[in-house]
Order: structure tokens, then sequence, then C-alpha cells
């Protein structure tokens, strides 16, 4: 259907050089968007754009420390200056530091806070003066902790519903200029983030498998259906919702 096509778009994706990130990326190039993939690690990124070119698609990669504000905007400023336009940005880079609280230090908070929450917002501030030319779209990531609190993972849970209640603001702030801006909520997916989280926390595989309906954890390719969704104009009159993507994990009791 032509109200999925992206061809023409360009996606911004933080972290887009692997898990969720790069999931989303491939779904949004296989429906015709141009991408640029923005995160630390230029050899990974490399990498990333390598598999998407070959789909066909323009691509490049470029270094960006999200928590910095200016690098942020340099960013997005080489993204329009290489590809011409930026139309959707997705919000996906982030860290976790697993901590009970009484043993974070405020610099590890701070960490977190800064590179989850700072960085969609500087992101998204660097963006909006593109995306306002043509109507645009935002993808936030959350999590299951923008719903649930946990023990091990304050900052977190702290940053991911901030995100929630940032997409809020902006989709209301933004709607008038055609710009929607919508969160995703994963749940537990198969990815670097959470190898740690499986090997630290006795048991949690096996909660995991027991509480999601789907029986499964999920995978970075769930999130290329949805991406396409919440980019392309299929979605224009979805703006500040939060969309959980796992599996049935927040509807069980």
């Amino acid at each position: 259907m032509t109200s999925f096509s992206l061809s023409g778009k360009v996606a911004v994706i933080t972290g887009g050089n692997g898990g969720i990130g790069l999931g989303m990326a491939r779904g949004l190039a296989a429906a015709g968007a141009d991408i640029v993939i923005a995160a630390r690690n230029a050899a990974k990124s490399a990498t990333a754009a390598r598999e998407l070119a070959g789909m066909g698609r323009r691509v490049t990669a470029i270094q960006v420390d999200v928590a910095d504000q200016a690098s942020c905007a340099a960013m997005i400023g080489e993204a329009v200056k290489q590809l011409g336009r930026v139309d959707i940005l997705v919000n996906n880079a982030g860290i976790n530091i697993r901590k009970p609280a009484d043993q974070l230090t405020p610099s590890e908070w701070r960490d977190v806070l800064s590179i989850n929450l700072d960085g969609a917002f500087y992101c998204a501030h660097a963006a909006y003066p593109h995306l306002k030319k043509h109507g645009g779209k935002i993808i936030n990531i959350g999590s299951m902790l923008s719903i649930f609190g946990t023990s091990f993972a304050p900052a977190y849970g702290a940053s991911k519903g901030g995100i929630v209640q940032l997409t809020k603001s902006l989709a209301a702030a933004w709607a008038k200029d055609k710009i929607q801006v919508n969160a995703v909520l994963p749940g537990w997916i198969d990815t670097e983030l959470t190898v740690g989280a499986r090997r630290d926390v006795a048991g949690l595989h096996e909660r995991v498998l027991d509480r999601t309906p789907a029986g499964r954890w999920g995978t970075p390719e769930d999130f290329a259906g949805v991406a396409v969704f919440l980019a392309s104009t299929a979605s224009d009159y979805v703006t500040g919702a939060a969309l959980a993507v796992d599996g049935g994990f927040s509807i069980q009791g």
C-alpha cells in the first residue's frame, strides 16, 4: 500500500547499528527510506551501513554522542548535508546500568539520564526545523520500564518513564507542524543490552518466558513493521501514543 511507502524519505536512527535500532533501520529501508545510522561505534556503524546499502538505499553513518547537544546538532546537520533532508527521527540510543538505587552513584545516574532522555530531546530539538518543512515523524524508544518499576534499574526506569512524557509533550507541541511523535515500548528483547541482564538476574529468562503470552523473547526483527507504520502516512492521525511491542508481557496479570 502506498500509505506505507517511505520512498524519498530520509530516516535518522540513533543507536541504529545494532539491536532494535538496526531492526527498525532494516524495516525503514525495506519500505524505501534512505538511512542515517547515528551512533558512537564507527566500525559497527560501517558494517550496518553496508548491509542496508545492499538493499538499494542511500545510507550514511555519522558518529554522534547523544549526551552532547552540540554533537546531536552537528549530526542532524551532516545528515541533511549528505542526504538532503530529514523526515524521520528514531531516538533509540540508550544504555543501562543495573544496580539497586543505594549502590548507584550520582555519575552513573547522570550517565543513563543523559544518554537515554537528554539525548532524545537534543536530537528532536535539532531535527525539528527540518521535520517541520514537510511534516515528519519522531519515534522514541521507551521500555516496559516506562510502565513498571524494577529494583535493579532505577535510572533506566526513570529515563524511560521520562521518554513517554517527552513524547506526549512534543506530540502536543508539534502537531500544528504536522509532526507526529510516538513512543515504542519494547518488552524483553534478545539484544546485546539484555545479555547482561540474563546473566546477572537469576531466573530472568524463565520468568520472561512464563509471563509472555507469545512464549518467546522478542527479536530486533519484531520492530521493523511498527517502525514503518509510525514513520509512514499510515499513522498520520496517531500521535502521543506509547505502543507496547512485548509479545503481551504488559497485559499478563
